[in-house]
């Protein structure tokens, strides 16, 4: 079982969708990004996680989700499945995805 570790010297893929939304559809997108990677995201090759994260003003949720490569990451995307997935999430609010590499951590 995989869990989130956030380090500047992995090798993961970060990949990390911000979804600007409805406050009043927030939690249906919520519903929906929890349904995508119950039953398609997490059974991809080179999954590790996905955590979905929303704003409390309501605005926006942020899916920040790990990668074994970016390979994997591009596969996912020209995927059919997540594809609509994908649509379902646009079509509740609008998705800005990017591929990212941690590059610094501080901590108190």
């Amino acid at each position: 079982m995989s869990e989130t570790t956030i380090r500047t010297d992995d090798q993961l893929a970060t990949f990390i969708n911000v979804i600007d939304v409805d406050p009043a559809k927030q939690q249906e997108l919520i519903a929906v990004l929890n349904e995508g990677t119950e039953k398609v995201i997490s059974q991809k090759p080179g999954f590790v996680s996905v955590n979905i994260i929303a704003s409390k003003d309501g605005k926006r949720v942020i899916n920040y989700a790990q990668w074994r490569s970016p390979a994997d990451v591009q596969a996912l995307l020209s995927d059919p499945e997540a594809q609509a997935f994908a649509k379902r999430v646009a079509e509740l609010g609008t998705p800005g995805p990017g591929l990212y590499s941690v590059n610094a951590i501080h901590h108190a």
